[in-house]
């Protein structure tokens, strides 16, 4: 059987930092704090929305009694944040391909439930996943290895492969003893030359290839 397959998603499927720092300042811009920068948004990004939240209220000086408020606020967003959300290049065309070759598909990701169906339903990919775990899918978050075991499980597989883009991915995979495919155009914070992969990779349209040399 074809080797089961799970994806990381902000930063490995989509660029949604433009559409998640809208929501921000969006809920920052009321308060008379100052924007978040592109650069601040991808360093805050990959651990889950409370520790984005947490960063943006540290470095904004938000009190302890607002931070709640402006959670609930920024969450209400985020749900519909997706405009300008895009599929990276090739994308579409890898899951297909992997698919076709019977390749179970599987989503593992720290970003809630909510928008992450919301964004995969604006992008048409509502269906193409096998077994869809989110941030708030299990007690625990990545790079705790739980949900991308739990996503394996759902795939029915022991195993397989996992693609991110980020050193939270790479010590996700690690701690999971998965093989890590490293998407090296995305929000990864740490030098590169630190990430261990099995495989690293720029363009998606080499991925099917990838996938089948490591079998």
């Amino acid at each position: 059987m074809p080797a089961a397959i799970a994806f990381d998603l902000d930063g490995t499927l989509i660029d949604s930092l433009p559409d998640i720092r809208a929501a921000a300042n969006a809920v920052l811009d009321p308060r008379g704090l100052p924007p978040l920068s592109y650069d601040e948004v991808r360093q805050f990004t990959g651990w889950g929305v409370d520790h984005f939240i947490g960063r943006l209220c540290d470095t904004r000086a938000v009190p302890s009694e607002s931070r709640d408020a402006l959670h609930a606020e920024f969450m209400t967003r985020y749900l519909t944040a997706h405009d300008e959300t895009r599929l990276y290049p090739g994308v579409a065309e890898a899951l297909t391909a992997l698919r076709a070759a019977g390749h179970p598909l599987g989503l593992c990701t720290n970003k809630p439930s909510g928008p992450t169906a919301g964004v995969l339903a604006a992008l048409g990919l509502s269906d193409t996943f096998d077994a869809v775990i989110c941030g708030d899918s299990l007690r625990s978050r990545k790079p705790d290895p739980a949900p991308l075991l739990a996503c394996f499980a759902r795939m029915g597989a022991k195993g397989g492969l996992y693609v991110g883009d980020s050193e939270v991915d790479a010590d996700t995979a690690e701690a999971a003893d998965i093989p890590f495919l490293f998407f090296t155009e995305g929000y990864c914070k740490r030098p590169q030359s630190e990430i261990r992969a099995a495989a690293r990779f720029a363009e998606f349209s080499t991925l099917p290839g990838l996938v089948e040399e490591l079998g």
